[in-house]
Formats: C-alpha cells, structure tokens, sequence
C-alpha cells in the first residue's frame, strides 16, 4: 500500500469518525478555527493533512493517533 492510499484510509476513517458522533462539518471546522470549506478540502483529499491539523482532528473525535495512522479497513473497500 502506498502513502496515497493510506492517506485515502486515513481520511476515510476521520470521516467515519465524525459522522457517528454526529458532528457536522461546520462544526468541526469551528473548533479548529478554520472555514468549512477549508475542513471539507480536508476530507475531500484535496488540501493536505498536516500533522498538527491531524493531532486536533484526533482530539476532537477523541481518537488515538496510533488508530488513525493504523486504520483497519482493507485497501478493497474504498475502492
């Protein structure tokens, strides 16, 4: 697996994270102190996840980093 698609599993699962505990985009956005459009270029892939941007993600969905950076999911479903 290379860096782009564990990028693509990574993205995948704060996604998931985020929507089962029901937080909106705009609202996680909020908390990061950035515009929406800006969260969603993050899940969309489009904008770069740094690591400081992912540490507060990771804290706001109270995830461990080692989880995320780790994700379960088999390359052959995202795709």
């Amino acid at each position: 697996m290379n860096n782009t698609d564990r990028l693509h599993l990574i993205i995948r699962a704060i996604r998931e994270r985020r929507e089962a505990l029901n937080y909106s985009q705009e609202y996680m956005a909020y908390k990061m102190q950035m515009g929406q459009n800006c969260y969603s270029k993050i899940e969309l892939g489009n904008s770069k996840l740094t690591v400081d941007r992912l540490l507060s993600i990771c804290l706001l969905l109270n995830l461990d980093t080692r989880d995320i950076l780790e994700p379960q999911v088999k390359l052959e479903d995202i795709t």
